[in-house]
């Protein structure tokens, strides 16, 4: 296991390629064979540790700077977590390095301001598809190229907090990769420019649940690199109530858990994903 406080002898193929020749990614610190084929995927490294307590069985597999994974097991399936760190950019390089060593399925499991009045404090956004207001994902595609979830684990999550009776809402989330004035809160000495005066009121007008800053850049690279991905937030802020409070991350955790085993439940009954709907 490779820890964050140790030195780290990294020999990559080449500049281009910097996994070991092992395939051991440079960030992760992982390789293949070492995590499940579903993995769930937290900024926080230690909301990563919150959600292995859950399982029946768990081991951390790998720390290095904002990155951590551990695997276990959840019902007799095998799963995986691993932090993605704050923000497109840094979720990119663990997307980039977790297809590098075959994961399937992706679960993000994070945290979000509200923009519907409806929606409480502590309740779940499960996205539907992304608005892409960070930049990260145009490095590899079209801005006008949909950012849109897995079917598959996005029914899963719905599911899951039905069974579980998890307060829950779907719909569009729109991903920014400022967490300040890109979610159109004031700067220092009351900042804001003209062009994000009007941008809650009129993501909110466009009926958007809500604001976090992942989810569109893992919907195009699922979509480009094959990859089931999802993503269920629990709502720290409303917006449109002007509300904070640290809530909802247990049953977010709940939710996405029960998700990944109701997929593999699926999977093993069909033998295969094609009729899912």
């Amino acid at each position: 296991m490779i820890m964050s406080n140790q030195p780290v002898n990294h020999v990559a193929k080449d500049a281009d390629n910097v996994a070991t020749l092992e395939g051991l990614q440079y960030h992760l610190k992982v390789k293949p064979g070492d995590l499940a084929d579903i993995v769930l995927f937290p900024g926080d490294l230690r909301r990563v540790e919150r959600i292995a307590k859950q399982w029946d069985s768990n081991e951390k597999v790998a720390e290095y700077r904002q990155y951590i994974s551990y695997k276990g097991k959840f019902k007799n399936h095998d799963i995986s977590a691993v932090s993605s760190g704050i923000g497109p950019s840094a979720c990119e390089i663990a997307l980039a390095e977790l297809k590098n060593i075959g994961t399937k399925y992706i679960i993000r499991v994070g945290s979000c301001g509200a923009l519907q009045p409806d929606i409480n404090i502590g309740d779940l956004v499960i996205s539907e598809a992304a608005v892409r207001l960070e930049d990260t994902s145009h490095h590899y595609t079209m801005k006008e190229f949909p950012a849109y979830a897995s079917r598959m684990l996005t029914s899963a999550l719905i599911r899951a907090c039905e069974e579980n009776n998890l307060p829950y809402h779907v719909g569009i989330t729109a991903s920014s990769s400022s967490f300040y004035v890109g979610q159109g809160r004031k700067g220092w000495n009351n900042y804001l420019p003209s062009f994000r005066e009007n941008l809650v009121k009129d993501l909110t007008m466009a009926g958007v649940k809500n604001f976090e800053m992942e989810a569109s850049l893992m919907f195009v690279l699922g979509s480009l690199y094959g990859m089931e991905t999802s993503a269920v937030c629990a709502v720290y802020a409303n917006r449109a109530t002007n509300e904070f409070a640290v809530k909802g991350e247990d049953i977010a955790i709940k939710a996405a858990n029960e998700a990944a085993r109701i997929v593999f439940d699926y999977i093993e009954e069909k033998g295969s994903r094609r009729y899912w709907f």
